[in-house]
């Protein structure tokens, strides 16, 4: 598999704000250069799959063929235990065209309050990303991370994005709009797919990616 070092330039294959700057300063440490597929004007792929690591692909392998270049992507998203793992893979679609994540989460408090769901206990849910790294040639390497916890209403914080207000992790007092973003950072599920992404391709001494 190709080799990354120190300055090599890697697509971040996202137009998602928040993605964008969670990549960013996950990769940063390592003296990777990234861009976001929208600095280079790569539109954003239709999202067919039906699974995180089949959208993660579909992604990646759309910004590596288009730039010439590695690219990493992220599809993640929301599993909520009492509503069957929804909104799941459809995480941002339940947001609509606007990605108005303040109706996605009272859409996803409205379901949980007709099922009786609020407890006590708090409804359990997780968040799980799934990171896929692409070259132009077609390989690619994916790496899943989860995060469990459980939900609040009304949503807390202003930090973080996408349904971060309320979800709580397991272990922690606020949610994720809550913390600082280097908390965050330390305990999300895009941070343990990073770390798998860190043990089975760099070596930190080197900052080399097998």
């Amino acid at each position: 598999m190709p080799r990354f070092t120190t300055g090599t330039r890697l697509v971040v294959a996202s137009h998602n704000k928040g993605k964008l700057v969670e990549i960013d300063d996950l990769v940063r440490p390592y003296g990777l250069d990234t861009v976001s597929a929208a600095a280079l004007g790569i539109s954003e792929p239709v999202e067919t799959e039906t699974t995180f690591v089949g959208n993660a692909r579909l992604k990646a392998l759309h910004s590596a063929r288009a730039s010439g270049l590695a690219a990493l992507s992220d599809d993640s998203g929301l599993e909520v235990h009492a509503l069957g793992g929804e909104p799941g893979v459809y995480t941002a679609d339940w947001a609509g065209p606007k990605r108005d994540f303040g109706m996605a989460m009272q859409r996803v408090a409205d379901l949980l309050a007709a099922k009786g769901a609020w407890g006590p206990p708090a409804p359990t849910a997780n968040f799980v990303s799934c990171l896929c790294l692409a070259w132009p040639d077609g390989t690619t390497q994916e790496f899943i991370g989860k995060v469990y916890g459980h939900l609040v209403w009304p949503a807390r914080g202003g930090r973080g994005f996408g349904y971060d207000p309320m979800f709580v992790p397991d272990g922690g007092a606020e949610t994720y709009g809550e913390m600082e973003p280097s908390e965050k950072h330390a305990t999300s599920h895009r941070a343990k797919a990073f770390e798998q992404f860190v043990t089975a391709c760099l070596i930190p001494a080197a900052r080399i990616c097998d």
